[in-house]
This record gives structure tokens, sequence and C-alpha cells, in this order.
């Protein structure tokens, strides 16, 4: 495929190259004969506008909004459209990074293991203190009893702190055989990826907007959520962990679970 602007070069390159006809050429590349013999009155129209804006542009890098600006300011009677088209057209544009796409992950269906252990379901949370200032909450349960093993409220959880609660976690209840999550940049990171290589635990991804694929830890999070993120008001971020601490005993030794037969996460487990 030949953009428009490219095809009047195309079309003098096969001219110099090959002998053929125009009208072969044209019909190659699709485009109109007339385009051949057309001269274009655009270039020397535009040659003031491009003079503008390398005279404002200097050394510097600059991006386009910013050059209609200055080029307005210099020569008012330029249009912004104009200056605008001229930008791009000459290649002053600035070079853009392009996005890069996370392949996405095969389906990955919930199953509900046999022992303790087998999978461990992690997920992030957000809420605001009373102050306003946005914390976050790091929740880790184990699949087949339903224990909330730990949840970590910080202001900020990158992936070393996430690796060193579970860390934590690991000697205290014993090492997972694998730990399912969604796509997050935490979760996707080298160094979470490398903390699950040295420990041997299998990474069980979800595949992008498929929060049922994790269903588990996600019906834990409305009911933390309702129970403790919505119902109080945090004074500090210490106030919020000491909650939450409180609430995990009582989740998990007094709260029964229609999903367990009416029992709780450590009776079942017993």
């Amino acid at each position: 495929m030949v953009a428009p602007s490219h095809k009047q070069q195309c079309l003098q390159y096969v001219l110099e190259r090959y002998e053929v006809s125009h009208a072969r050429v044209c019909r190659i590349l699709n485009c109109s004969r007339v385009r051949f013999y057309y001269v274009h009155k655009m270039p020397a129209k535009d040659q003031q506008v491009k003079e503008a804006i390398e005279s404002v542009l200097g050394s510097t890098k600059k991006g386009r909004n910013k050059i209609i600006r200055l080029v307005k300011k210099k020569y008012p009677h330029l249009g912004a459209s104009k200056i605008r088209r001229v930008y791009v057209r000459e290649g002053f544009s600035l070079w853009k990074k392009p996005r890069k796409r996370v392949k996405d992950n095969p389906a990955n269906p919930i199953m509900v293991p046999f022992n303790r252990n087998e999978e461990w379901a992690i997920d992030f949370m957000h809420d605001v203190l009373e102050t306003g200032r946005t914390f976050r909450s790091f929740n880790v349960i184990d699949q087949y009893n339903r224990q909330a093993l730990g949840i970590l409220n910080e202001c900020s959880i990158p992936a070393r702190k996430a690796t060193r609660f579970l860390d934590q976690l690991i000697e205290k209840y014993g090492k997972p055989r694998r730990i399912r999550g969604d796509n997050g940049p935490e979760m996707m990171s080298k160094w979470f990826r490398l903390w699950l290589k040295e420990r041997k635990i299998t990474w069980s991804a979800i595949q992008k907007g498929s929060p049922q694929q994790n269903a588990i830890i996600e019906r834990f999070n409305r009911t933390y959520r309702e129970d403790v993120l919505d119902a109080n008001i945090f004074h500090s971020i210490e106030h919020a962990q000491q909650l939450t601490d409180e609430w995990l005993v009582e989740y998990n030794t007094v709260r029964e679970h229609e999903s367990l037969n009416y029992q709780t996460p450590a009776a079942y487990a017993a």
C-alpha cells in the first residue's frame, strides 16, 4: 500500500529505473496520469510558511501547538491550519515512541484447588485517606479455602514491595505452586518475573478484561471494600492497616462462607 503523498516519488523512481510508459506506471500505482504532468503550486506558496517555522524552531525541539503560537505571534497573517499542514508535511513533527502492545494471554478458567498452597490469588485495590491522599491495598488469598493470607496497605506498592510482602507470607504459610493475577505493571515487571523464577513459582495470568477468571479474589475485594474501606474513615495509613488486620482475624475465623458449606476458612482447612 502506497500513501498518496509518496506516489509521486514512486512514479518518478519507476520511470527512471525501468523503461515503461507513463500510462502503465499509473495503472500499477493506481494513480491518475494527470499527477505526472501537474505542476504543484503549493510548495512555492508554502515556502514562506516553512521559513517562518524554521525561524522560530531554532535548535530546540518544539511541539506543533507551540510552533503554531510562535509563528502566529511573529507572523499574524499566517493561519493556524496552514502552519499545521506545512509543519506536518515538511517533517517538523516530533518523533513519538509507539506504544508497546502487550500480547494477550490465552483463556485461563478459574479452578478451585483441592489442597492448600496450590494456587494463591493476588490483586490491587485503592482508596483515600481523610486527607484526600490515595493509598493502595495489595490483597493475597489462598483459593483453596478462601483464606485471606494478608493485605498490605501503602501509599505506593511497587513490585519490590509486593514481593517482599509475598516473601513474608511464604515464610508464614508456605510456598504456593502458582500465583494467579492480572496484567498490571507490577506483575509484568522484570523484578516480579525474576522473583517468580528464583522461587520456582508458576505465574497464572488471566486474560485482559476478564476479571471473572480471577473471580474468587474479586469476590473477596467486594467484601473487603464493603466491610472496611467504605465503612471507615482512615486518618492515616497506619490506621487503615490496623483496621484491616483486625478485620482479617474476623474474616478468617468468625465469618462463615456459603461456598465453604457455611464454614470459616480456618475451620474448612482444619
